[in-house]
Formats: structure tokens, C-alpha cells, sequence
């Protein structure tokens, strides 16, 4: 795979899924820690997100193909819980415009990693959106403002997104935990369209990971969805 048009997401496999009772008691414990944060915040005097947030980078050399694992190339720059924390670093990140080519930006829910085998991931798949590089920045902004403001139809399903900084285009995608839910996959298209204000006859392509595991790559062999 080549690294200026690719790998997006390539890593190792992930642990086996806790069973239903483990999964159960972890999820509880997960709520607790959910309303002690929004409980801190509030008193703090701030705007607690729905979900916190964990944005990522991945960087590579052009035409170099490096021994070290996509999974080891991914770097964590911020975790967000709140509005105002969220702004606070956003207005510090990098515009895409000035960042060089090929790199990744992430922006995940925490406790999911911007990787194919995650357990959150692996049964789901994403959502791809090309465009022109002198204007992805907005449409980049305006999706992580609906991203991170809980906007998306079936927000649960939703798991994070990506912008890929490539030579002639750059390229935004959604990732969902659930391909095979027809019904989410379609509603969620349709979400993105109206939050990023793209005409009815845009066309967005779809491609679950199982399938990118499958030939090595991201953005080749997509199914062309409307």
C-alpha cells in the first residue's frame, strides 16, 4: 500500500471482547465516571460534551515506507471533555491548509482508537467525503463542530472521524461501529449531508473496515452510495 494514498488505520489486532457480564459492569462503571465528570464540570462553571473526545495526528515521509506500525505512528495531542476546552484547543491546532501531505488528523471518542481492529470499530465501517483542498478546512470544521456537539443522527454509532491530508485532494470520513445496519449507515449519510450543507446530488462513499483489512487500503474499492 502506498503511504501518500493509504494507510489510514493499519494496526494490531485487538484483544478478544469482554463477555456480556464484564461488558455489563464496565459499561455501569463507565456511567458512574460519566456523571461524576459532568457533576466536576458543572460546578467548575463549565459545558460538559456528551462524550469526551481524544484528537490524534499520524504523520509519514512521502515515498518512504517505514518498518514501524501504523498503530506506533499514531500520536494522542489532546483529550477534550468540555466546550471550553474543546476551543481552547482547537484554535491551537494546525489548519489543514498548512499541514504537509500525507498526514491524519483523528478526532475519536475517548477509549476508541483511530484503528480498523478496535473493538468499536471492527464490525463498522466509514463514510468518505472528497474534496478540493482549498476548502476541506471548512467542511472539516464544520464537521468536528457536529461531531463533538453530539449533532450526527444516531450519534452512539458514531465513533470518530478522520481527515487525510493527500497530494491532490484531501479526504473527511465518518467512521460507524455498524455496517451491516443498513438503516444507521443510510441516516447517518444523510446526517453528514445536511450538517456540512452538501447539494442531494453529492456523491459520498462507503467502505467497511473489514473489507479494508481485506486489500490493505482505505479509499480504494468503495461502494458509491448518493
Amino acid at each position: 500500500m502506498e503511504a501518500a494514498e493509504e494507510a489510514e488505520t493499519k494496526g494490531s489486532a485487538s484483544p478478544p471482547p469482554p463477555d456480556s457480564k464484564t461488558a455489563a459492569v464496565v459499561e455501569a462503571e463507565g456511567d458512574v465516571d460519566e456523571r461524576d465528570r459532568y457533576s466536576r464540570e458543572i460546578k467548575a462553571g463549565l459545558h460538559p460534551l456528551t462524550h469526551k473526545f481524544v484528537f490524534w495526528y499520524t504523520q509519514r515521509t512521502p515515498g518512504v515506507r517505514s518498518q514501524t506500525s501504523y498503530e506506533d505512528n499514531i500520536k494522542k495531542i489532546v483529550e477534550i471533555s468540555t466546550v471550553e476546552g474543546f476551543w481552547v484547543c482547537y484554535c491551537h491546532l494546525a489548519r489543514p491548509s498548512s499541514l504537509p501531505s500525507p498526514t491524519d488528523i483523528h478526532l475519536f471518542k475517548e477509549g476508541i482508537r483511530p484503528l480498523w481492529e478496535d473493538a468499536a470499530n471492527c464490525n463498522g465501517g466509514k463514510w468518505i467525503l472528497r474534496f478540493k483542498k482549498i476548502v476541506s478546512g471548512r467542511f472539516w470544521e464544520d464537521l468536528v463542530l457536529a461531531l463533538v456537539g453530539d449533532q450526527l443522527d444516531y450519534g452512539d454509532d458514531v465513533c470518530g472521524a478522520v481527515l487525510s491530508i493527500r497530494f491532490n485532494e484531501d479526504i473527511l470520513s465518518v467512521w460507524n461501529r455498524s455496517s451491516s445496519d443498513h438503516k444507521a449507515v443510510m441516516a447517518l449519510r444523510d446526517s453528514i449531508k445536511r450538517h456540512l450543507k452538501l447539494p442531494h446530488s453529492y456523491l459520498m462513499e462507503y467502505k467497511a473496515h473489514d473489507a479494508s483489512l481485506r486489500d490493505n487500503s482505505s479509499y480504494r474499492n468503495t461502494w458509491l452510495r448518493g
